[in-house]
């Protein structure tokens, strides 16, 4: 289903699918809020009905200064049994649903509350569509000590893992750890991919979505928001 409309710019097509996202917030509830440009629009948004909502729980420090600073409630993933949704973005969404998620390097708290989360609903523009996961790098969250273990066992599948960089050092993510981003593959198999990496020791998050995937798209596309469910 695509709604007609027309030409738009990305930031615009990112602010109609942050919009589209509202149905699929129940009133009365928290909802899950990830992080992420898409997102922001998605929480600039949510803000036009915070008086309809308990608040949100959220998967980035960035995301929950922005939803405070509108007057949304902020919960600690701790607080909450299960949420009705959690909607976010991706860097990368294939046919299936399955997502690479990682770029703004708050993976392990995405994960953690999609799986909180009985729907995924992901917003993103049209470029996001891929075929094959692979071609954004992929983000690994690691603890550092392990980190040129892990980029060794990533080279033997023919990828190049890298250290992500912050002013000249070592990016530190809302967790303390590093992030690890890797060029170079192509994942045809990510559920099988996702378990795999996920028992690599020192590995804490990858950014493979496939057991935590969506349920839910809404891509902005050049005419309009497309809604794909899976």
């Amino acid at each position: 289903m695509t709604t007609p409309i027309a030409s738009l710019s990305q930031d615009e097509l990112k602010t109609l699918v942050g919009q589209a996202a509202l149905r699929y917030v129940v009133p009365g509830e928290i909802v899950g809020v990830g992080t992420g440009s898409t997102v922001n629009k998605f929480i600039n948004a949510l803000a036009t009905m915070k008086d309809q909502i308990k608040g949100a729980v959220s998967s980035s420090v960035a995301s929950t200064e922005r939803l405070k600073a509108l007057g949304i409630t902020v919960f600690d993933a701790n607080e909450v049994q299960s949420l009705s949704v959690y909607i976010d973005g991706a860097d990368e969404i294939d046919a299936q649903g399955y997502m690479v998620k990682g770029g703004g390097a708050a993976l392990t708290r995405e994960k953690i509350v999609a799986a909180l989360a009985k729907q995924f609903v992901c917003i993103a523009d049209a470029s996001k569509l891929v075929p094959a996961l692979g071609n954004f790098p992929l983000p690994v969250e690691v603890i550092p000590m392990a980190a040129a273990q892990i980029a060794r066992n990533f080279e033997a599948m023919g990828g190049t893992a890298i250290i992500r960089q912050k002013d000249g050092q070592p990016l530190v993510t809302d967790n303390g750890q590093h992030i690890l981003d890797v060029r170079g593959l192509q994942i045809t198999d990510p559920l099988a991919f996702e378990s795999q990496v996920n028992q690599w020791p020192g590995v804490v998050t990858v950014g493979v979505f496939a057991h935590q995937k969506a349920t839910v798209c809404l891509l902005g596309c050049a005419d309009g928001v497309r809604t794909t469910t899976y």
